[in-house]
């Protein structure tokens, strides 16, 4: 099988596992590739992502590995066997690789926490107010690319339609929820469908009012994606450059410390949505 020319943001978290386990056995490249049974130059690809590995073969690792961690090799092991193309990948050769990491991380995701300052969360967004982002794009998106992102966007929210969809928590500053892209009947109708989906049984609404003051984080917006075990939870940032995807321990401790001080500003659900109401009423 010929080396993957772009491995998904999946695929090479796969692989920096593997290599965190072999680096923290002590066992070295060759070592690893003499427990498989493969060329030494197979074990960096298979941690870059650029090669697929099996179920098995993930097992025969850490079992040599030592790793003490039950469900995390349960966890990587079905991550190995793990063979459909999601739908977000008819876009891939159109739209940048890590919009289609974005559509992949939520598919995947147990849980989701989203902090943002100036725009609506993408998967609160309808097609509309999307549509008016999209149009403010400089230079200009052209109109196939602006449809392909359009769809990818609006197809992000079929997380919500499984019969057990993951848990998804926003907190939307108010600075985000009074820009009114695409004018004020546009802004007032993703008002009302962000009341919608906070009165469903997955979500949560909450809001930092401007009197709350300051608060931290510089404005970044970022999205915090749980999975079943911390280990393999992930961070992505938006970023005037694109996405960025984060995992290190360090960094996952600064957000998930920086979304509890962002949600210690943010009003209770009630005070939210009744915030919210008022802001659509108003426009």
């Amino acid at each position: 099988m010929p080396p993957r020319s772009t491995p998904t943001a999946r695929q090479q978290r796969l692989g920096s596992e593997l290599r965190k386990l072999r680096e923290q056995s002590g066992m070295t490249v060759q070592q690893a590739a003499a427990l498989l049974g493969v060329d030494r130059t197979r074990i960096p690809n298979i941690e870059s992502g650029r090669i697929g590995i099996t179920a098995e073969r993930v097992r025969t690792l850490a079992f040599n590995y030592d790793c003490p961690d039950t469900t995390l090799v349960d966890l990587l092991a079905a991550m190995a066997r793990e063979r459909d193309r999601g739908w977000w990948e008819r876009h891939r050769g159109m739209l940048p690789p890590g919009l289609l990491d974005i559509a992949e991380l939520e598919h995947h995701a147990a849980a989701l926490h989203t902090a943002v300052t100036t725009h609506i969360p993408g998967l609160l967004q309808t097609e509309e107010h999307a549509r008016a982002v999209f149009d403010t794009a400089d230079p200009p998106l052209p109109e196939p690319d602006l449809g392909a992102r359009l769809e990818l966007r609006m197809n992000r929210r079929r997380i919500f339609e499984r019969d057990r969809p993951p848990r998804y928590e926003a907190v939307i500053h108010e600075a985000a929820l009074r820009m009114q892209f695409g004018g004020p009947k546009v802004a007032r109708a993703q008002l009302e469908h962000i009341l919608e989906q906070s009165g469903s049984d997955h979500t949560t609404v909450r809001v930092i009012p401007f009197t709350a003051g300051g608060f931290p984080g510089a404005g970044q917006s970022f999205t915090y994606a749980a999975a079943p075990i911390g280990q393999l939870d992930t961070v992505q940032l938006d970023t005037s450059h694109g996405s960025m995807l984060l995992d290190s321990d360090m960094k996952l401790r600064r957000y998930r410390g920086l979304l509890d001080r962002l949600r210690g500003l943010a009003l209770p659900e009630r005070a939210s949505a009744d915030f919210i109401h008022a802001l659509a009423r108003d426009l």
